[in-house]
Order: C-alpha cells, then structure tokens, then sequence
C-alpha cells in the first residue's frame, strides 16, 4: 500500500497511540500536533525515550483556519483527536484541502455540522470513530443483521477502573470534557418506533456481567447515527453508559442539585483535581437485540471485556486501547478501499468481520 500522509491533531491520551499505531505500521507517515511543541513532541518517543520513526511534532493553535490550511495541505488525511468545540473549524479546513477526516468524538451537534458539510464532498468524512459511538455502533449492526424484523436494540458501554476506590468509583481515562458533555446534553433514542430525546442521567437500570453488578443510565452521543439510520426499522432503540452502582446519583447531585451543569469548566477543573488517572481499566461493551429470526421471537447478546496493556512499558489503557482501535482501524479500512471513500461515512456502513480482521481492529477480536 502506498503510505498515506496523516495529521492527528491532539497529542493527549489517544492521539498519541493514534499517532504511533499508526507511524508503526509503516504505512503511513503522521505530523502529529498539539498548542505546544512539548505536548507533541511526547507523542513522538516511546516510554524509554526513544524516538519512533514516521513521526513528526508540530505546534500550532487548533483553532486558526488559516494555520490548520497550511499543515493539512497535501495530506492525505486528517484525525481530529482536539476537543469537540474545534471541530466545525477543522472539519471545514479538510474540506477546503481535500483532506478525508475522521474523529472520535460522541457531541451530536457538531457531528451534524460534520454531515452537512460533507454533503457532495470527493473527500470521506468519517465521525463519530472509536468506541462509542464507534464499534459499539459497528458491533450493533452486525447483531442485528440476522434478523428480519427488529423489535428492541439495547447497547451499553462502560469505561471503567478495574479497582474503583472512591465515591465516585470512577477513574479519568479518557476526555473529561467529553464525560460532562455526555451526562449533560441530551439523548436520542427510539420509543415505539419515535425518534425522540430523552434526558441524560435517567431511566437507570442495574445488570450483572460475570458475576459483576453494575448501573446504566441514558447519556448523549453513544447511538452514533444508528438512530436516523433505523428510524422506522425497529420499535426501541436505546444507549446506555455502565458505571459502577452509586454513581449516577452522585454525578446527578453535582450536576443538578450543585448546579454544575452550568458550569462544566467549573467541575471539569474539580474532576481533573481529585480523580486520579489510571491505566488499570476494563471497557465492558454490551449488547442485545431481541426480534424475529425465520418468524422466531428470539433474543441474541453481544458481550466484550477489553483490559489495559499493564505488561508493556507505555501501559496504555483500556479506553485508549479501544478508541485507538476504532479510529485507526476504520482509518486503515478506508485506506485500502474497504468502505465507502467519499462523502459521510457512518459507522454502521463499516463491515464487523473486515473491522476485526484489520491489523488495528483486532483489539476487540
């Protein structure tokens, strides 16, 4: 395969293993950026120092058009790893260099930005890669398929410590940004065959996987475009995050009763001060369908328990492992013509077999 040309901008917990599966492989060549040449030159060395080959570390501020103009030009695509509020702004900067973009990120609203821009597009836009949405919406999809009829699609996700050990029972593994934007904004999903939003934090529900209890509730972004797509094609459909029990009720006591939901700058800062980051975590994604095979009500699941790298030396986590994963993965599809080139691209068009065949897909095999 001719070796692509990538930007990856972001060098935080996942653009730097985006950054480096990708230089890795030999296929492709990555500039990976970030506001200081500090920040982006980490993603650039290994944990004992040691540079990686095939990577380079630019500064730049990532909200500047005409500054993101001139690193994407001539490259061949771009990985949005910076916060979701920068997205319209690189999203049309790809657009007008003819770059194909991808992005990780579960924020409804600017992933429809991301849509209409990519109307009549030669370029593929890609959103909503990862986890969930991302495989998880993949992974649906491909449950779902056997069925001719569908009555009711049930996905859940949690990222999690592995030994939670405060009130909270909650780790930073990945964007705090992201987690307030999920347990604030609202939430689609299908009622009785209605699109509709539902409120983030509610209709809690408690399941047990391998002998272990856990709490799901409603938050924002995880259906990916699964809702529109199947509008109309199944009564109920709905996405879940999994915590630990108890914690929903403390995140509602922050959110509504400390009036935290209008400041998320505010409580990120709170968070990020008293939360400690871990690489000792599990992604536990979970998913059933329940319709009618061969005229037959039946019921099928789909459950994966993915664990942080502890034996290597960067000891990666599991959310990195698994976002990494998705992005890289459909990224790597892409390249060698395995799904849709140009225009929007949605997760649910990227094939379950080919995805965890692919060099970076098999994290979830």
């Amino acid at each position: 395969m001719k070796q692509r040309n990538v930007v990856v901008l972001g060098a935080g917990k996942v653009g730097r293993l985006v950054s480096r599966w990708l230089a890795e492989s030999g296929d492709y060549f990555v500039t990976v950026v970030d506001r200081t040449q500090e920040l982006a030159a980490f993603a650039t060395k290994r944990q004992d120092g040691s540079p990686v080959p095939g990577i380079v570390a630019a500064a730049a501020d990532l909200g500047d058009e005409s500054v993101l103009a001139k690193l994407l030009a001539g490259k061949d695509y771009v990985v949005s790893c910076a916060p979701f509020h920068l997205t319209r702004g690189i999203a049309r900067t790809a657009l007008a260099q003819g770059v194909h973009y991808l992005d990780p990120t579960e924020d409804v609203a600017t992933t429809k930005l991301v849509k209409d821009l990519s109307e009549g597009a030669d370029r593929a836009f890609i959103p909503q890669c990862g986890l969930a949405p991302g495989f998880i919406t993949i992974v649906a999809n491909h449950v779902a398929a056997p069925f001719e009829k569908l009555d009711t699609v049930k996905m859940r996700v949690g990222a999690l410590p592995v030994y939670p050990h405060n009130w909270l029972k909650y780790n930073l593994t990945w964007s705090t940004e992201g987690l307030i934007n999920e347990y604030i904004q609202p939430c689609e999903a299908i009622v009785d065959g209605q699109l509709v939003t539902v409120p983030a934090l509610q209709d809690s529900e408690r399941l047990n996987v391998d002998g272990l209890e856990y709490e799901a509730f409603n938050t924002s972004g995880g259906l990916g475009t699964l809702a529109d797509s199947w509008r109309g094609k199944v009564r109920n459909l709905n996405y879940k995050s999994i915590r630990y029990p108890g914690h929903r009720d403390l995140m509602e006591l922050l959110l509504q009763d400390l009036k935290f939901r209008d400041e998320p700058n505010e409580l990120k800062r709170v968070l990020e001060r008293s939360l400690p980051h871990t690489y000792q975590d599990v992604v536990l994604l979970f998913v059933t369908v329940t319709g009618h095979i061969q005229g037959r009500y039946t019921q099928t699941s789909y459950v994966k328990k993915v664990y942080g790298d502890e034996e290597s030396a960067d000891k990666w986590g599991a959310i990195q492992l698994t976002t990494a994963s998705g992005i890289c993965g459909v990224l790597d599809l892409h390249a060698q013509g395995l799904i849709k080139q140009r225009g929007f691209v949605r997760q649910e068009e990227v094939p379950f077999e080919a995805f965890v065949k692919n060099r970076f897909g098999r994290t979830y095999a």
